[in-house]
C-alpha cells in the first residue's frame, strides 16, 4: 500500500473514508430501522391473533351454554304449557260442576214453592225479615 502524498490524495483518502463510514452508520441504522419495525409488525400480529382467539373461545362458551339451555328452556315451556292448561280444564270443570249444583238447587226451589206454596211464603217473609233485623242492628252499631 501507498502513502498518500498530496494533500489532495490525503483529502480524497479522507472524505472516501468518510463516506464509507457514513454509509456503514446508514446502512446499520436502516437494519434497526426494519428491525424495529418488523419487531412491532410480529407483536401486532401476535395480539390481533391472540384477540381472534380469544373471541373465538368466547363465541364457542356461548353456543355451548346456548345448547345446554334450550332443553331446559324447551322443557319449561312445556311444563308452563300444560299447567296452564290442566288450570283451564280445572276451572272449565269446576265452573261446569257450579252451574249444575245452581240448576239442582233452582229446581229442588221452584218444586218446593210448587209443591207447597205457603211454607214457601212463611220462609220467605221470616228470612227477609231476619236480613232486615240483621242490618238495622249492623247500622246502629256503626252510629
Amino acid at each position: 500500500m501507498t502513502t498518500p502524498t498530496s494533500a489532495a490524495d490525503i483529502k480524497n483518502s479522507t472524505e472516501n473514508a468518510a463516506t464509507d463510514t457514513i454509509n456503514k452508520v446508514a446502512d446499520k441504522a436502516r437494519n434497526m430501522t426494519d428491525g424495529v419495525l418488523q419487531g412491532a409488525k410480529s407483536a401486532v400480529d401476535a395480539t390481533r391473533d391472540a384477540a381472534t382467539a380469544s373471541i373465538d373461545k368466547a363465541e364457542e362458551r356461548v353456543e355451548k351454554w346456548r345448547s345446554e339451555a334450550e332443553p331446559a328452556v324447551a322443557d319449561l315451556t312445556a311444563k308452563a304449557q300444560a299447567l296452564a292448561e290442566r288450570s283451564i280444564n280445572y276451572c272449565a270443570e269446576t265452573g261446569a260442576q257450579m252451574r249444575e249444583q245452581m240448576d239442582k238447587c233452582t229446581e229442588a226451589t221452584t218444586r218446593y214453592v210448587t209443591e207447597q206454596p205457603g211454607k214457601a211464603i212463611a220462609i220467605a217473609a221470616a228470612t227477609g225479615a231476619a236480613v232486615t233485623l240483621a242490618t238495622l242492628a249492623l247500622l246502629r252499631r256503626r252510629d
